[in-house]
């Protein structure tokens, strides 16, 4: 077993002995994003490195710092591939609802691409709070999780040829753009994200390099931090605390280990 597959295993609190199924990924998703944060604080820190294997896992899996989807979403990938997955990376664009319109930034999200008996799957552990915690197949069937409901519609735009749409659960009571992305050009390589990197890090419309964010999921709901306030999701109710940098710091302790 490789290093990066038992570091993940030992991150996430799976077995080194398991062997993994496709039936197994609801679990295994679920304590990904329960395990490792979705985090920016390297963008903020002007410390992002660039994305190869070796980065990754000194960053997520020897440092335990948690990352954004062109971090989370490749490691994971390395991580199914590692453990017999036909898997791909793909490029996609998360919908801004505040302005309605795909952002200037471009092509920002990255996603895995499963297949799994020539059947289709998104898997993806990148997309902060909006994480599905289940393969969405490419079908358009609907999928329900401890998140809310996920689903893909085969739609062509200027982005590529399918949208990710998303209710989430105590949130949303109709469906919404979660991101569109392209099939049809995957990759393999993880170093292809480092484009994404550049842009979240230095294009002026990106909403990661402004100020810090970090969220997991919990055994109940979620968590949020950011430098002004801490949100926390507990069986469908939600507080929001406004924090100063002292209990910024009191939080991240607390609730993420760091």
């Amino acid at each position: 077993m490789s290093d990066l597959n038992a570091l993940f295993r030992k991150r996430i609190g799976l077995s080194e002995n398991k062997r993994i199924t496709f039936e197994d990924l609801d679990h295994i998703l679920e304590k990904t994003a329960k395990s490792i944060p979705f985090e920016n604080f390297r963008v903020i820190e002007k410390n992002a490195n660039v994305i190869t294997r070796e980065n990754l896992v000194d960053k997520i899996l020897i440092h335990s710092e948690g990352g954004l989807c062109y971090e989370l979403n490749p490691l994971f990938y390395l991580f199914l591939r590692e453990n017999g997955f036909q898997v791909v990376l793909a490029r996609g664009i998360v919908y801004n609802h505040e302005q309605q319109r795909y952002p200037a930034s471009g092509r920002t999200h990255i996603t895995i691409l499963l297949t799994h008996e020539d059947q289709t799957y998104v898997v993806d552990t990148g997309f902060g709070g909006n994480v599905p915690l289940k393969p969405v197949p490419l079908t358009g069937e609907m999928v329900a999780s401890a998140n809310g409901e996920f689903r893909i519609k085969q739609t062509p735009t200027e982005y590529g040829d399918y949208i990710f749409e998303m209710k989430l659960k105590h949130k949303d009571t109709d469906w919404k753009i979660g991101y569109a992305f392209d099939s049809r050009q995957p990759m393999t390589d993880v170093s292809a994200c480092d484009v994404v990197r550049q842009i979240i890090v230095e294009h002026p419309e990106s909403p990661f390099n402004k100020s810090p964010l970090i969220t997991k999921r919990t055994d109940t709901g979620s968590v949020t931090l950011t430098e002004t306030s801490f949100t926390q999701w507990e069986n469908g109710q939600m507080t929001k605390e406004p924090i100063d940098g002292a209990r910024f710091t009191e939080l991240l302790r607390t609730h993420f280990g760091r």
